[in-house]
């Protein structure tokens, strides 16, 4: 049979996928021609001087490390005077194409203060943008500099006006008190002839700004030497070596505003300035611009010019200090002085160099703008010297001559020295200019004064000299104290000099201190100066450590400045401070961090608490604050050196920390430690007895078990165990002892009943041998724990083992005398011939660990109750009729 097969009909496709391609393909062709013209970019031109650095097809233009254009080709200009730079600036840089937008070539550069385009060494000089305003356009003119740009923060730009750039350069610092607040960031020159120095100001700092700001230049070193001594001065050592700015900030201006215009002074002296005023004298001739004027020896102003006003008549314009300008007064006087050459000698032979000096002499009124210079020295400045006498423990370098000073002013000087009648002490007499009488007071007092002390850090570097008359004679400093006695005229005022300024202040301190001793085993780290903190603030010294032989321990003596003596009282405690302290464990990282100078010479805390145990002040030296805090009492332990026991370990009562260990040391005896500790105030009244009882707690693995399994982390603690003769819920001593002590034996295993629930009832099993009974051992009724086993020993004659137990309070009335005890432990196994097998077992815990089961015959009453001490047999199986007793 032929069989044909039905042909299938096939609907024909209206659209061929065969057409997507040329679709695809026209798509993408007009993306290309959209991103062609969006990619071109736009052709400018950039006037240059010369196109050193500059190569076509490589050198780019960047804008913050971004590429927005490329140097297409490089032109000379016509007129020779440059190049035109054709650049082609791609769609990023576009919209910087307005009139006021600059344009500057990057290369390498190296100075002091900064190195730029250090990038360029390796991918070539490029040329930097910094967008303007303004309408678009397509020319520009290259800037031969960067110009002067804000950091990347906000802040203050003011503008410097000088007469020359010094030693300045972009990047040179901008100090406040020898902080930097600021930099350079550019400089021209005007069209005045002046260089504008741009500066900025960070924000931060840009209220210390003001309208009345003066700025001067802080940079290289001021040198002022002369006959009088050496002063070499530098703002810092950044700004010696790049050169920096200084200004000041006056409280009584307002803020300043960015863009506001100062002028830089030379020298902070010129930019501070002083009391302007006009001398007149008739003979100018040893008078010259930079003439000191002087008062008592130090120069207090300068003359800083000269000028004829008539054939008679020398004007000379002069400044007074600011610091000085409240001596100028309305009778003031003014003396010209040089040299002064006689039979008896030379005075001020220094001047025949320097020339004359103008001396000067205050008084008292409203300050004048004009004054004459007089032909002599005035009467006023004649007046008697104030004699004075000085003691001292012995000569510090000076004679006959040296001068004292006060502020670096001299004020008078030393006449005469010699040892007193016993020799102990140099007896020293001196004068003093009456215009200074006034700074001798009740606490008035001297110190020896170097002859040169340098001072040199990274924030400044500082050398002065106090003379060449005084570096020879050596000279000594007046210090005033609080007073306001002025000493007697009636007698020669009585006063002292000081080895130092730190040994005067040290024994000024003596008589402003409050004086207590503490006591502790060890000083380790302390010693005399060590400082006392209250919050980490200072509040006094250790002021001795002396060593108490009798008892091996120290007593620190401590001073505690008065205005702090209100912290102490009996809620005041002390610790010894560790220079860093840090506390480790799962619940984070803890890190204390002593003060430096009490990490170098050692250092305690003062603290106070909410509550005392004590009605008198604590003079215990702690060693930390912890143990500080709670009061805690010192105790020692002896324990076997076999015990697993760290430092740290905590002392616990029922679970809870009572005190914790100091130290664990290895006796002499090798068989044996020692272990300091420390009890908590609050318990240490119920721990700190005769009967006390310390027991080392350590993991113990067993089939019954881990006991303690915390140990295994943690590590061994002790269990402390309180006095029998203490009420745990009064802590009312019922007996007058057992005696306090501080000295005990500790022990490996816990002693029999000793903690033993309040209530429990006491019991005796009495078995031939011990079997598999051991302490905790569970005594159970009817399968329910109703006491357990708490310790064992052996009968007085050896013959039996006494198990001691205890029935708990809520179940003493399921045992008395008629009750039985018997041993419920293992597997019971009993098979026979006809019977078969018959297994008896107790739990599971039973037969692990082993069990004590007890039957009762009778209900207990009056005449079976147990009574303490009571004892029973304890039987190795049970009786089947003890299994049958029920109360009825």
């Amino acid at each position: 049979m032929i069989q044909t097969e039905t042909p299938k009909i096939v609907k024909k496709k209206l659209f061929s996928p065969v057409w997507l391609l040329p679709i695809v393909a026209l798509i993408l062709g007009i993306w290309l021609i959209i991103r062609g013209i969006h990619d071109a970019g736009i052709e400018i031109n950039i006037h240059f001087p010369n196109a050193t650095g500059i190569e076509i097809g490589k050198t780019l233009v960047k804008y913050q490390g971004v590429v927005v254009g490329k140097v297409t080709d490089i032109a000379i200009e016509p007129d020779l005077r440059g190049v035109e730079v054709t650049v082609n600036m791609n769609y990023r840089g576009i919209s910087f194409l307005t009139e006021n937008t600059q344009f500057w070539l990057v290369s390498p550069k190296a100075s002091i203060t900064k190195i730029e385009g250090l990038d360029t060494l390796f991918s070539g000089n490029y040329i930097a943008i910094k967008p303007g305003d303004g309408g678009m356009t397509l020319r520009f003119e290259a800037s031969i500099e960067a110009p002067a740009q804000m950091p990347a923060s906000e802040g203050m730009l003011v503008t410097l006006f000088s007469d020359k750039l010094g030693s300045l350069d972009i990047g040179s610092h901008v100090f406040y008190r020898q902080i930097p607040v600021g930099n350079v960031v550019s400089y021209r020159l005007n069209q005045y002839d002046k260089v504008a120095i741009s500066v900025f100001v960070q924000k931060q700092y840009a209220k210390l700004v003001k309208q009345n700001t003066q700025f001067w230049n802080a940079s290289g070193v001021q040198i002022d030497a002369s006959l009088s001594g050496v002063s070499v001065k530098t703002e810092s050592l950044a700004s010696l070596i790049a050169g920096g700015i200084s200004f000041n900030s006056p409280n009584d201006s307002h803020s300043a505003k960015s863009g506001d215009v100062y002028t830089l002074f030379d020298s902070e002296k010129n930019a501070i300035g002083g009391e302007a005023f006009t001398l007149t004298t008739s003979n100018a001739e040893s008078v010259n611009r930079g003439t000191p004027i002087k008062y008592r020896g130090v120069s207090i102003g300068e003359v800083i010019s000269k000028k004829l006003l008539d054939l008679d008549q020398v004007q000379l314009s002069a400044r007074i200090s600011r610091q000085y300008a409240h001596l100028l007064t309305g009778s003031a006087k003014f003396w010209l002085e040089g040299a002064d050459i006689s039979l008896s000698g030379i005075k001020h032979p220094e001047r025949l160099i320097s020339g004359s000096v103008i001396n000067f002499l205050p008084g008292d009124g409203a300050a004048k703008s004009q004054y004459s210079i007089l032909s002599q020295a005035p009467d006023a400045a004649k007046q008697q010297n104030v004699k004075i006498n000085i003691t001292s423990d012995q000569n510090y370098g000076l004679s006959a001559g040296a001068e004292i000073k006060y502020k670096d002013i001299t004020i008078g000087k030393v006449k005469t020295l010699a040892l007193n009648d016993s020799f102990t002490q140099v007896n020293l007499t001196a004068e003093v200019r009456p215009e200074f009488k006034s700074l001798l007071t009740n606490n008035s007092y001297f110190v020896p004064k170097s002859a040169f002390a340098l001072e040199a850090s990274l924030d400044k570097v500082s050398v002065k000299t106090t003379g060449v008359s005084s570096a020879i004679t050596g000279a000594i400093a007046l210090m005033k104290r609080q007073s306001k006695t002025i000493k007697s005229e009636k007698k020669t005022a009585q006063f002292t000099l000081y080895e130092s300024l730190d040994n005067a202040n040290s024994i000024f301190e003596q008589s402003n201190i409050t004086l207590i001793t503490l006591s502790n085993t060890n000083a380790a780290d302390l010693q005399k100066g060590s400082l006392i903190y209250y919050k980490k603030m200072e509040i006094g010294k250790i002021q001795s450590v002396n060593w108490q032989a009798d008892t091996d321990s120290f007593d620190i003596s401590v001073g505690v400045q008065k205005q702090f003596a209100s912290l102490l009282s009996s809620k005041t405690v002390f610790w010894r401070n560790s220079a860093a302290k840090i506390n480790a464990s799962l619940s984070g990282i803890e890190v204390d961090i002593a003060p430096l100078q009490g990490a170098l010479k050692g250092s305690i805390s003062l603290g106070l608490l909410e509550t005392t145990l004590l009605n008198e002040p604590n003079h215990q030296l702690y060693d930390s604050k912890s143990l500080a805090l709670n009061q805690a009492q010192a105790i020692t332990i002896t324990f076997p050196a076999s015990v697993r026991l760290k430092a740290n370990a905590e002392i616990r009562y029922q679970g809870f920390q009572v005190g914790k260990v100091q130290t664990v040391s290895l006796n002499k005896d090798l068989k044996s430690v020692m272990v300091n500790a420390y009890l908590y105030g609050e318990y240490a009244r119920y721990f700190n007895k005769t009967d006390s009882q310390f027991v080392i707690v350590d993991a113990d693995i067993s089939l019954a078990g881990i006991t303690a399994p915390e140990t295994i982390l943690t590590g061994p603690y002790i269990n402390a165990i309180p006095s029998l003769e203490s009420d745990i819920n009064t802590g009312i001593n019922a007996y007058p002892y057992p005696s306090v002590t501080s000295n005990f034996v500790g022990k490996l295993t816990t002693e029999s009943y000793a903690n033993l629930p309040e209530g429990a009832v006491k019991v005796a099993l009495i078995k031939s041998e011990l079997g598999s009974i051991n302490v905790g051992t569970r005594i159970f009724f009817r399968g329910i724990a109703i006491g357990q086993v708490d310790g064992y020993k052996l009968s007085a004659n050896g013959d039996d083992v006494i198990i001691l137990a205890h029935i708990t309070n809520k179940y003493t009335s399921l045992v008395n005398t008629t009750s039985k005890f018997w041993e419920r432990s293992g597997i019971k196994v009993d098979a026979g011939l006809f019977s078969g097998v018959q297994v008896d077992t107790g739990s599971l815990e039973n037969i692990l660990v082993g069990g004590i089961a007890v039957a009762t015959e009778q209900p207990t009453d009056s005449m079976n109750a147990l009574t303490e001490p009571s004892s029973f047999t304890l039987h190795d199986e049970v009786k089947d009729d003890w299994m049958m007793w029920v109360f009825e």
